[in-house]
């Protein structure tokens, strides 16, 4: 099953962009709905870097999920970032974040995922609608409040 969902972020793309990099951004646009603890490491790369990273999930912070791979790849040329991820629940999540120029300074964020979790996808695609709304509405309040900081590096309000 696919979700596609957009919205508008008042700052320019490559503000976006740099944001996006920084893995932490994950952390803070999942919280509290889910968490992501690195399995084999002791913490993800600082910027996202092409690779797999094994993470396990705890709903709500702390209820144990299931482990999951996040698969990265980039094309920051069109400001594309996708986590071609599985694991044993989600057989096939393959997320795409894209960033496009939207006019006076805005960018519009696309997140477009595919799931595929046997029996369980349309429960889990449910789960996930939720979660990615979520997510934009936590990435509208970063950048609401780094426009009102007048800072014009997101990433450093998540720290």
């Amino acid at each position: 099953m696919r979700i596609l969902r957009s919205t508008l972020l008042d700052c320019p793309p490559e503000q976006a962009w740099e944001a996006l990099q920084q893995s932490r951004l994950l952390g803070y646009v999942a919280w509290p709905v889910l968490r992501f603890r690195p399995v084999a490491v002791a913490q993800l790369p600082a910027t996202w870097q092409e690779g797999k990273y094994l993470v396990r999930l705890y709903l709500l912070g702390w209820v144990p999920l299931a482990t999951q791979w996040i698969v990265i790849s980039q094309d920051a040329a069109r400001y594309t970032l996708r986590d071609n991820g599985h694991g044993p629940l989600a057989r096939v999540w393959d997320h795409r974040i894209t960033l496009h120029p939207a006019g006076a300074g805005r960018t519009r964020y696309t997140d477009e995922v595919t799931i595929d979790a046997g029996r369980l996808t349309p429960l889990v695609t449910a789960f996930a609608a939720g979660f990615y709304w979520w997510r934009q509405r936590r990435w509208r309040q970063l950048v609401r409040q780094a426009k009102q900081q007048h800072n014009s590096v997101i990433s450093r309000l998540y720290a």
